[in-house]
């Protein structure tokens, strides 16, 4: 048990449901593949290393930047798993994803980006899950027996945005190679014939596509309302023909918008922009 995925795995057994389930729901790991890091996109990294790698290992996040000593996501992981990560090397630790049980196309938590992985079938065996979000310090997890957290997932009793913040949380726990453990990267079609489809053809495991995110602009009260105006107001600068896609977005970050503001917008896109 020196391992410490094993002692992360027989931690959370401890506290889980030992019963076993068949649903074979898909777990998704939903990212944006034209974020820049270090001056290159996401997707051309995952396609140079084959490795989908932690905010520990990467520094970068779709959410909250804490994967340090004593910082938040540090200190939940500690909690969650038993501290069996605390002295192990960052590429065993988790990697965060979703279980898809409502089969959505765009993945099961679309707030973290417009495309995702899906992960192959025998990856499940070194697979956890939490609900609500782990930031938000849940008491109830499950290892092999999944159904009581979809069960409070779909009562939604802590009112979660059921859009971006109501999904039962999963942790790829260990190495994630993209060859071998994906098996496929589903894309937003706003990126077809873009380099983004060229490196996902590198990455070792099939290519699919969803149907699409697509906001249209005439809707800017709601936007508004939902995050912010310097929000509505940036979709309407940056829109296209009417519309905002992912790959629109993508080419006015850090250009056009600053962090916050493209995250925002990222926001209405996955809230309003695929119904």
């Amino acid at each position: 048990m020196s391992n410490p995925v094993n002692r992360a795995l027989a931690h959370l057994r401890g506290s889980s449901e030992q019963s076993s389930d068949d649903s074979a729901y898909p777990i998704t790991l939903n990212f944006h593949p034209d974020l820049i890091v270090n001056g290159e996109l996401v997707i051309d990294l995952l396609a140079r290393h084959k490795t989908y790698r932690s905010q520990f290992e990467t520094g970068m996040s779709s959410g909250g930047l804490s994967a340090h000593p004593d910082g938040d996501r540090w200190n939940w992981e500690s909690r969650i798993f038993g501290a069996a990560y605390d002295e192990g090397h960052p590429s065993l630790r988790p990697k965060y994803g979703a279980l898809n049980f409502r089969r959505d196309p765009v993945g099961g938590s679309r707030r973290f980006g417009s495309c995702h992985f899906r992960v192959a079938p025998h990856v499940r065996s070194r697979i956890t899950f939490c609900y609500p979000d782990s930031h938000l310090e849940p008491s109830n997890f499950a290892v092999d027996d999944v159904r009581q957290l979809v069960k409070l997932s779909t009562e939604n009793k802590l009112a979660l945005d059921p859009w971006l913040d109501n999904y039962v949380e999963a942790h790829i726990h260990g190495p994630l190679s993209t060859e071998e453990d994906m098996e496929a990267v589903v894309l937003d079609p706003s990126f077809r014939g873009t380099s983004i489809e060229h490196a996902a053809a590198l990455l070792g495991c099939r290519v699919e596509w969803h149907d699409g995110f697509k906001l249209a602009v005439n809707r800017r009260a709601e936007y508004e309302r939902y995050r912010d105006p310097s929000a509505a107001s940036a979709i309407d600068r940056i829109s296209k023909d009417g519309v905002v896609t992912p790959a629109i977005l993508g080419q006015a970050r850090d250009s056009l918008l600053d962090y916050k503001t493209a995250k925002w917008v990222w926001h209405c896109i996955a809230r309003f922009g695929h119904e």
